[in-house]
């Protein structure tokens, strides 16, 4: 005969697997597409460069640890998550300040340093895409075709870049994509608002490279004041100049000058009153001596 002592053993420990059961088989449900991103976060294409390997290893192993998008996230100090900032314009981002993570850029700056060991790409989507270390640039026209994973896929407008991610090969991309979601694997979107790729160089970097000063400075198609605007720098940045010459004189900011500079990695033109240094600067070349690339 079972003792009343005996059944109400058993009948407790049927109520416990009844109860933890359905908690084991929710965490399991959950950790289940984390894991199957994370499987598919790898290059998926032969070519890439050792760093750009190093650059998706990272960033992959974010997917893995299911990391949150967080506005802002990622441009602490250092490279790597931080907590995030409320996006005025996004009512999802109302808990980004709860969680740790990274925004789009964020993430390119984290993957980018651990695969270079140095912060080389700090700055948002449109400072990385624009940055003077690009390898090679490809145009939206082009598609996929030239790309190798690590390259860097940048969506929105010339003038204002929004979005940024790392492509993997096989029309994948991993992305920090938006607030209330966890970094993941996307197909490649290639709308109207998908602007075009570049290529990282980790290495050394040749050529004249300046600094800018101020803010929202702008680059002009031609170097005159009434040429179209090209793109913004929002703070001081570092750009490769390619020559520079005597054009229209400007007046800004208490200073006169007549020298611009052409930068080959936003086809467009800057006032030298923008560029720190001397009104010409020391070692860059004349155009009329090496003319722009047409």
């Amino acid at each position: 005969m079972v003792s009343r002592t005996a059944l109400i053993r058993t009948l407790i420990t049927l109520l416990t697997v009844l109860f933890w059961a359905p908690v084991s088989m929710t965490a399991t449900a959950q950790a289940a597409p984390a894991a199957a991103a994370a499987a598919d976060c790898r290059a998926l294409a032969p070519g890439a460069s050792a760093a750009a390997e190093r650059a998706i290893a990272a960033a992959c192993a974010q997917v893995a640890a299911d990391t949150w998008y967080t506005w802002g996230g990622g441009h602490g100090a250092q490279p790597g998550p931080t907590y995030g900032q409320v996006d005025p314009t996004d009512d999802a981002s109302q808990h980004d300040p709860e969680r740790r993570g990274f925004d789009c850029s964020g993430l390119v700056r984290y993957a980018y340093a651990q695969a270079a060991g140095s912060d080389i790409l700090d700055g948002v989507a449109s400072q990385q895409y624009y940055t003077h270390r690009a390898a090679a640039r490809f145009t939206a026209a082009q598609g996929l075709a030239p790309l190798l994973p690590g390259d860097l896929l940048a969506y929105g407008s010339k003038q204002d870049l929004e979005h940024i991610a790392i492509y993997l090969g096989a029309g994948k991309m991993v992305e920090a994509r938006q607030s209330g979601t966890k970094l993941m694997v996307s197909d490649v979107r290639l709308g109207n608002t998908y602007f075009g790729a570049v290529r990282v160089n980790t290495g050394q970097v040749t050529g004249n490279i300046h600094q800018t000063w101020g803010e929202d400075v702008w680059t002009k198609a031609e170097p005159r004041i009434a040429a179209d605007r090209v793109y913004a720098f929002p703070y001081s940045t570092t750009i490769r100049v390619h020559c520079q010459k005597h054009a229209e004189m400007v007046s800004a900011e208490g200073y006169e000058n007549d020298v611009w500079s052409y930068l080959p990695d936003y086809r467009a033109w800057v006032t030298n009153i923008y560029i720190q240094g001397p009104a010409w600067l020391e070692g860059v070349p004349d155009c009329r001596d090496n003319p722009p690339a047409p």
